[in-house]
């Protein structure tokens, strides 16, 4: 798996996976919602940890480094 997020794109992901994830300990978001918003705050802080999204690579999509 080539990388195809680039930094920005990392950290803005990371931000978002971890406020998802401590949201709903917080009692920030409840119920099922809650849940769902958990478990997609997990696959957008996997793809910022390992920096690849599968949806970029299916359609070509690139925000780090440009190769020449």
């Amino acid at each position: 798996m080539k990388p195809n997020v680039g930094t920005v794109d990392r950290l803005i992901r990371g931000l978002v996976g971890i406020a998802a994830i401590v949201s709903w300990p917080l009692n920030l978001i409840e119920g099922n919602l809650g849940i769902v918003v958990v478990a997609v705050g997990v696959v957008v802080l996997g793809t910022a940890l390992f920096r690849w999204c599968p949806p970029y690579a299916l359609f070509g999509i690139n925000t780090g480094a440009r190769e020449d």
